[in-house]
Parts: C-alpha cells; structure tokens; sequence
C-alpha cells in the first residue's frame, strides 16, 4: 500500500512539473509574440554564461545571417586564445613578460568585447527584426575587423610586434626558433582568416540590411499613396 501511495505521490507531482512546465512554455511564446524576450543564460550547454537561441527566437530568413556571425565570434576567440599561447611560449623564450601581459589584456578584453559591442547588438537587431538596430553592430564590427588586419601584420610598433602574432613577427620568431615561427606562422593565418571572413559577412549583412531598410520606406511609401 505504501509503495502504490507514494508511486501516486510521484505521478501527481510529475503532472503537477509538466503542468507548469506548459504554463511556462505559454508565457513566454506569449511574451515572444509581444516583443517581449526573457534572456535566460544558456549556453554554453555544460556552463552557461549567455542566452543564446538563434533556432527558436531569429527569423528562419536570418538564421545564415546569425550563424555566420556566431562562426565570426567562435573564430575571434579561437584567434585570441592562440594568440595568447604564441606569445606565451615567445615570453619564455626571453621576449619578455610585457607581451604576454597584452596578450592576456587581449583576450580577457576582447572576448567579451566582441559579444556585448557587436555580436548581441546583431543578435537582438535580427531578433526583434529591426533594420534600426543593425547601427551599433556596423560600428564596432568594423573596429573588429581592423584589429584582425593589424593583428594579421603585427607592424613593430611595440615591442616588435610581438604581442600579436602578425606575419612580421612570425618571421622574426621564426628566424629565432622554428616552433615558435610555426607558432606565430598559424596565429597569423587564423588571422588573416578571420579578417577575410568577418570582411566578407561585414559587406553582405551591410547589403542585407540596406535591401531591408529600401523595402521598409517603400512599404511607407506605399502606404501613405
């Protein structure tokens, strides 16, 4: 008796959790509708940090869009993350401990840098669907794009270079040691790489947005004839 008691017990409460879940679910599909958005850190998945839900909360005709500026942001990571190794193994090789420290300003800076001044900026323009908000992003992405160009040279302003690993100081490193020149030689094609790429999305969104703002006034224009 006890055992079917407390199974009763369990299902009630199961119903009770799904029955809530629903509730949930409800208010903010609701909300959503009214333009309306409840930022829930969840991603990423085993620890999360941001609201991130490009499949349910973009427009199915952004989700390129979106993708491919979420591939930008991963890669300006990845592209900050070695270049904090490069310079890390550059500092033990006695190119002293200043580079390493503007290596890590780099990344610890430009990580979240990059999410809060032009990757959430975009995220919340494609969500609410405003070719008004796309402002912000247009700015500071440019910003972005010139540091990979500058990051992809590494001209000798200070200390040599070195803090980036640009294809001026891949070439000094590799003439004083052929790993940290391999180093250096990869950090400077991530990049280019990501400069190239970022370049390429930065002129098809500014497309994108301007077919989008032309169509609004001519909607206006129709509207009021």
């Amino acid at each position: 008796m006890n055992l079917q008691h407390k199974e009763r017990e369990l299902k009630t409460k199961e119903a009770e959790i799904r029955k809530r879940e629903e509730e949930v679910k409800k208010k903010e599909e609701a909300l959503a509708r009214a333009g309306v958005f409840l930022d829930i850190k969840n991603w990423p998945p085993f620890f999360p940090i941001i609201h991130h839900d490009i499949a349910n909360e973009i427009p199915d005709y952004l989700h390129r869009v979106q993708y491919v500026a979420f591939a930008t942001l991963l890669g300006m990571i990845l592209c900050l993350v070695w270049n904090a190794i490069s310079v890390s193994a550059a500092s033990l090789k006695g190119r002293g401990i200043v580079i390493w420290f503007l290596a890590v300003i780099y990344l610890i800076v430009g990580v979240p840098g990059a999410y809060f001044l032009w990757y959430r900026p975009l995220y919340r323009a494609c969500r609410k669907d405003s070719a008004f908000r796309f402002g912000w992003f247009f700015i500071f992405y440019m910003v972005h794009i010139c540091f990979c160009i500058f990051a992809a040279v590494a001209p000798p302003i200070f200390r040599q270079g070195f803090s980036l690993p640009g294809i001026l100081s891949a070439l000094d490193a590799m003439s004083q040691s052929a790993i940290l020149g391999i180093l250096y030689f990869i950090g400077f094609g991530l990049f280019s790489a990501e400069a190239l790429l970022m370049y390429r999305f930065f002129r098809g969104t500014g497309k994108a947005a301007e077919a989008k703002s032309q169509a609004a006034r001519g909607r206006a224009m129709a509207a009021a004839s």
